[in-house]
């Protein structure tokens, strides 16, 4: 077999950071979907994910705690990190890692892994920060890598913006995928009924989109000679 036709992995062309993540977010929900199954004999299995939901999970009532200063513990502090790895179900995390493999296979064939670490950290924190502003309860916790996920959909975006006003047509086009998604988040919230944590993932977003300039290729230098090219 010639140098040509020999076969790559199509991880290959995949950051090693986004994989972790990805195997990070399989990992842990492929434990707890054998453990609600039945499936793990060990006691209390049928109630991991509730346990890991409740320890790991940020709501308003957990921002407000930091906050105010009533609990900085290393424990609550590690929820505005930790929550991207747990998620509701098997469908809710599969999701998650088919979108992190999508968007990063296309960011990470121009962008370094520290800014992808990086981009996906401020969107994390941003995000849960939104959900403790902005939750409609108290008590509503917020799990899934989804605000991170919105980050890299808001680096996806300023590419496309990029490429957009290099190609002539409309920039308004790179907006399509944020436009689709969030459309879509609308209807199966509306059929099946869901936590609702758009707040967090539009801040992910736009936190991701405001940051691209700078942690994309060129960095800040980049971004200003386009600007003063125009």
């Amino acid at each position: 077999m010639d140098e040509e036709t020999r076969y790559e992995s199509p991880f290959n062309s995949i950051p090693p950071v986004v994989l972790i993540l990805v195997f990070a977010v399989i990992g842990v929900e492929g434990v707890l979907t054998l453990a609600g199954s039945g499936v793990l004999p060990q006691p209390g299995a049928l109630g991991w994910r509730l346990d890991l939901v409740e320890r790991f999970a940020v709501s308003p009532v957990v921002l407000d705690r930091v906050v105010s200063g009533a609990d900085r513990s290393l424990d609550m502090l590690l929820r505005f990190v930790a929550y991207p790895f747990v998620h509701l179900g098997l469908t809710h995390a599969a999701f998650a890692a088919v979108m992190l493999l999508a968007l990063g296979k296309f960011l990470g064939d121009a962008w370094s892994a520290l800014s992808l670490i990086v981009l996906m950290l401020l969107a994390t924190l941003a995000g849960a920060v939104a959900h403790g502003l902005f939750a409609s309860h108290p008590q509503m916790p917020l799990v899934g890598a989804y605000p991170a996920i919105y980050g890299l959909i808001g680096g996806f975006t300023y590419v496309q913006w990029l490429r957009a006003g290099q190609d002539g047509g409309s920039r308004w086009l790179a907006f399509r995928l944020i436009g689709v998604l969030l459309g879509l988040q609308l209807v199966f919230g509306l059929m099946f009924g869901s936590i609702p944590h758009w707040q967090a993932d539009v801040t992910g977003f736009v936190v991701g989109l405001v940051a691209s300039p700078i942690l994309g290729p060129g960095g800040w230098t980049h971004f200003l000679s386009r600007i003063r090219q125009r």
